[in-house]
């Protein structure tokens, strides 16, 4: 009986050296492993150049972004659909990440008419949006669609057949993550919960990525 309970004893403790081990090292390589995002678009795509105009009235170009990760929607500041929950979750993207002068939120609008610097300040104060590191960005309409289209692989099209302003646009509730080099690495629902924690962890992922570089 003494020599049985000693073997479960002996086995008992190897189990435990074992797991500890196992789990040292599973810590250590992904650790040191960073999650790998998929490379989004056909060849080499990259984002395009642009110039728009922020919140303040100041343009902005592609080259105040190189070098960045950013996260970028489309939406406009009159919607009554998704865009509140949209930027709603947002925000908690940019409360993750405030501070970080490498990471940039890029809200664009699909409504440059009505979308006016003075519409477009007013509608980042909502947020608290620091207008360093989260533009909101008007500026000529085909430069936006275009944009969304060629550059983010996003949805921005305006259905001319509907008549009510409300419903004028048609954009994507889509979230797009763009990698310091121009690269398309993730598209998110902008509108639930579970796959904006899921850019955020990506965004994360990105980091360690440009670390390991």
């Amino acid at each position: 009986m003494f020599s049985n309970r000693k073997t479960v004893y002996i086995l008992l403790a190897f189990f435990i050296v074992f797991s500890a081990v196992f789990m040292g090292y599973y810590h250590k390589v992904t650790r040191e492993v960073p999650k790998t995002l998929p490379y989004i678009g056909e060849g080499d795509h990259k984002i395009r150049d642009f110039s728009f105009i922020d919140q303040n009235g100041q343009a902005f170009t592609k080259s105040q972004v190189d070098g960045k990760i950013l996260v970028v929607e489309y939406f406009f500041t009159t919607c009554k659909g998704i865009c509140p929950k949209m930027n709603e979750n947002m925000t908690s993207v940019y409360e993750t990440f405030k501070g970080n002068k490498n990471i940039m939120i890029l809200s664009h609008t699909v409504d440059p008419k009505k979308d006016t610097v003075a519409a477009m300040n007013a509608y980042s104060q909502r947020f608290g949006a620091d207008p360093v590191q989260w533009k909101f960005l008007t500026g000529d309409k085909k430069e936006l669609y275009d944009m969304a289209r060629y550059s983010y692989l996003i949805s921005a099209v305006e259905d001319t057949s509907v008549v009510d302003i409300q419903s004028d646009f048609i954009h994507s509730e889509r979230f797009v993550l763009v990698d310091p080099t121009g690269h398309i690495r993730g598209s998110y629902n902008g509108t639930d919960k579970g796959s904006v924690n899921q850019l955020i962890g990506d965004v994360q992922a990105l980091m360690k990525e440009e670390k390991m570089k």
